[in-house]
């Protein structure tokens, strides 16, 4: 796998684990390891420009867990904008939907740390509505 296919690889599970946890009432080991794809330094600034550490970002998981029926991700336009030897930056578009019909269109870039074993977390990510 290249390594840009790594980190693309990671967007993609990423967003199915979170899907899932959103959609699906899972057990507590699930969001476990869900959390553990974040950096405990990872800060995050939201389509509405709220930022997020990962104590924000773990109360929130734990909060709509399984409370978001019929809840789907489709990822798209997946584009790496660097990538070095201790991780990348990848941007990609992400629209959200529910059972309530509720539509999300959003652009996003994360920034990956990779550590010297080759672990792979979220490090920073910024989300962007898109408009109409």
């Amino acid at each position: 796998m290249t390594d840009d296919n790594e980190y693309f690889q990671e967007v993609i599970q990423a967003h199915e684990a979170i899907e899932r946890w959103f959609a699906v009432a899972e057990e507590q080991d699930a969001l476990d390891r869900l959390l553990t794809r974040f950096s405990p330094a990872f800060c995050m600034v939201s389509p509405l420009g709220r930022v997020l550490d990962f104590e924000a970002l773990s109360g929130l998981f734990r909060m709509a867990g399984g409370k978001k029926t019929g809840f789907n991700i489709a990822l798209s336009e997946l584009r790496m904008i660097a990538l070095h030897e201790r991780g990348a930056t990848v941007s990609y578009r992400e629209q959200q939907t529910d059972a309530s019909g509720l539509h999300t269109d959003r652009r996003s870039t994360v920034v990956f740390e990779k550590s010297v074993c080759g672990r792979v977390v979220w490090r920073y990510l910024h989300e962007t509505f898109c408009s109409a």
